[in-house]
């Protein structure tokens, strides 16, 4: 049976209130592991649409990044070049560095799913497929493949006695990512499915909108998705937490992640 959950007065309040000050909105949802197949084929995805990618993080082994709401990830695409990101999380769009606003590569962004939201910021840049490889085989370092821009992010972010060189490269992760268009839904859509360490996976299906847009959006995802008997109201699990947590207890057990 499938759940179709709402958020309260004050949840859309707070939604209300960013809206107008963010550059996109991320609905996502995340599919327990026994569904994974059903759901595949429920929307239509070929698999062999999937791109192939690498993520892996950079944070400190107890995780003081995460924990002070910074995100650093390098990212490996499959015939394209890789990308560097600096995520501050959570944080209020009027928050955000207003110098920053304009650069190509920064975002303000709000993420939703049936359990709740979140809003960050970001700054991607790209960076050569052989210089992430680089730093994600322990032979390249954080410093040199940030920019000024996300280097002074970051260093802003810093919890008290952490530098630069406390941090270490956790993963790689595999993911694939496809984007595809579900018959009788006109928005398009993306699924990543996640490998983690311990051997267990993460499906997650999303969709971007507009903030004008984001309430049309929510509506008409959540019937779609329940029109194909996908539970709205299953355990939500967040990717970036849930993968940083399993690479950190892999390398507690074999030294590297």
């Amino acid at each position: 049976m499938t759940t179709m959950p709402a958020y309260d007065a004050d949840q859309l309040a707070q939604v209300l209130g960013m809206l107008p000050d963010v550059d996109a909105v991320e609905l996502k949802l995340t599919v327990p592991d026994a569904e994974h197949r059903r759901v595949v084929a429920a929307l239509g995805i070929d698999v062999l649409d999937a791109q192939i990618r690498q993520v892996a993080f950079v944070d400190t082994l107890d995780l003081r990044l995460a924990a002070a709401g910074v995100v650093v990830r390098a990212r490996r695409t499959q015939a394209k070049a890789g990308d560097v990101t600096v995520k501050l999380r959570p944080l209020l769009p009027t928050e955000a560095p207003e110098h920053l606003r304009r650069r190509p590569g920064f975002k303000v962004e709000l993420d939703a799913s049936p359990a709740g939201f979140t809003c960050s910021c970001s700054l991607t840049t790209e960076v050569s497929d052989r210089r992430v490889r680089a730093l994600l085989d322990d032979f390249g370092t954080l410093s040199k493949i940030l920019d000024r821009d996300q280097r002074s992010l970051l260093e802003e972010r810093l919890p008290a006695g952490t530098g630069l060189d406390d941090l270490v490269v956790l993963g790689p992760l595999t993911l694939l990512k496809a984007r595809f268009a579900p018959e009788g839904q006109q928005r398009r859509m993306v699924a990543e499915l996640w490998f983690l360490p311990d051997g267990t996976r993460i499906l997650e299906l999303s969709t971007k909108t507009t903030p004008a847009g984001a309430f049309h959006a929510a509506a008409e995802t959540k019937v779609f998705l329940a029109s194909r008997g996908i539970d709205l109201g299953a355990p939500q699990e967040t990717k970036t937490r849930a993968a940083l947590a399993a690479l950190v207890a892999q390398r507690d057990v074999t030294g590297t992640a």
